[in-house]
């Protein structure tokens, strides 16, 4: 895309990866809200919709069927058989800018039906009877990847919109002899990047590109393959960028990868958090953090769990204890094939394990609707993981609870976490029961 070509260097230019819980970068991440809405030209005409701030005046839609957002039949029927009978806020406003070809920003909370929001606009766009890809798709992970192919597949069920699944580490993913012909292609930067510049990909016809949880897939460590796909759109390609959380560095970049008039849908400074998830802190030296598990588990019986650890190896030591006491657990993190990967979350979302002990691959945008409890076992690294994190519960307004351990070291860490979100992170009470009311 030419966007890429004409300004490359604010697109090349490094990110600062270090962990920056200091008070400069916190007045920055809660300056970016004004920051964007500067950006697009258009801050007289930005506006408040529900818990979102909006760059441009926009209608908001309370049916998935209004005549104006022209969803056709067949789509409509893989809607409401998905479950939706009314569109969420992010939904009712962000549709239709897609479906008008409008360069967009969104940002919502996890659980919000982000990831419908923008397939419902894919779809409507898709002419079927051409049988080329008209729409990429691009995720952080491959999990994430496949977890979207699900909600297309069900979306799509009804129309002959096809979409095919492009990630790394299985072969029946990695290579093929034909080009693809599918009108929607979801995949991971690296595996995308490889299929486009060998023209496997024909990306003369794409329309709308879309990066999902584009925090991270602009970030650093995917600038040089995302940087290539675009190189390849159509100057005319419409961009959507999707995520939880907007950091500066990533609004640095909004220049060189939107129109002028892009629309940005953001949340509220004083809505940076998520609603109906208790969040507590336990203070604790790292030495007792497994007993403290153990502990945890005798108190509170809820579905199914998913503790964070920062580390691989921390993620392994942990289940191991946990197995010794008898828990069914599983763990995921990026050491294990893909083949193993799929089974431990079919397993979790099947039931069979209970627990579910994850490195931050699984922080974004996997969808385990029975999750009812987050623990970080580590705080994160980066505040804006946070907020991915403990959205794993409490997911479409369902009740969930966050617990925290944190150390002596860590506990700057839950101080600026508290500030830059604006959140009440309670002492774990001594009367253990009234946590268990959050899983009633």
């Amino acid at each position: 895309m030419s966007i890429f070509l004409e300004k490359p260097n604010k697109f090349n230019e490094d990110i600062n990866e270090d962990n920056k819980f200091n008070e400069d970068n916190n007045d920055k991440f809660n300056d970016t809200v004004n920051d964007i809405v500067n950006k697009t030209g258009n801050e007289s005409q930005s506006e408040s919709f529900e818990n979102y701030v909006c760059s441009h005046k926009l209608d908001y839609y309370n049916t998935f069927d209004n005549e104006d957002l022209k969803i056709n039949d067949d789509i409509l029927k893989g809607i409401y058989s998905y479950g939706f009978e009314r569109p969420s806020p992010i939904q009712r406003i962000a549709i239709k800018p897609l479906i008008d070809k409008k360069d967009i920003v969104i940002q919502s909370h996890s659980g919000t039906g982000k990831t419908a929001t923008f397939i419902i606009g894919i779809l409507a766009c898709i002419e079927q009877e051409k049988k080329h890809p008209q729409s990429i798709i691009v995720c952080n992970t491959r999990e994430l990847a496949q977890q979207t192919v699900k909600v297309f597949d069900s979306l799509s069920e009804f129309t002959k919109i096809s979409c095919k699944l492009c990630i790394g580490g299985d072969m029946q993913f990695k290579y093929t002899s034909d080009n693809i012909s599918n009108h929607v292609i979801i995949g991971t930067p690296g595996r995308l990047c490889d299929l486009v510049s060998k023209k496997m990909i024909n990306t003369d016809f794409i329309k709308m590109i879309v990066i999902d949880e584009a925090d991270d897939v602009l970030s650093a460590g995917f600038r040089k393959q995302v940087k290539k796909i675009f190189q390849y759109l159509p100057k005319e390609c419409q961009v959507a960028l999707v995520s939880a959380t907007i950091p500066p560095e990533m609004s640095e970049l909004f220049d060189a990868i939107l129109k002028p008039d892009f629309v940005s849908i953001l949340i509220k400074d004083d809505q940076l958090t998520l609603d109906g998830i208790n969040q507590y802190y336990i203070n604790l030296d790292e030495q007792y953090k497994f007993d403290a598990i153990i502990d945890l588990y005798q108190f509170i019986n809820v579905g199914q769990c998913i503790i964070y650890c920062n580390k691989k190896m921390k993620a392994d030591e942990l289940q191991n204890v946990l197995k010794t006491n008898d828990f069914a657990t599983g763990v995921l993190h990026g050491d294990l094939i893909q083949k193993d990967r799929e089974n431990i979350m079919d397993e979790f979302r099947n039931g069979k394990t209970r627990i579910l002990i994850a490195t931050d691959i699984l922080a974004r945008g996997i969808d385990v609707q029975q999750v009812s409890l987050v623990i970080n076992f580590d705080m994160p690294k980066y505040p804006q993981t946070y907020i991915h994190r403990i959205g794993r519960s409490g997911r479409y307004g369902r009740k969930g609870v966050a617990i925290n351990f944190v150390t002596r070291r860590e506990q700057n860490i839950l101080d600026y976490i508290k500030r830059l979100y604006n959140s009440e992170i309670l002492p774990f009470p001594e009367d253990v029961s009234s946590v268990l009311s959050a899983f009633n």
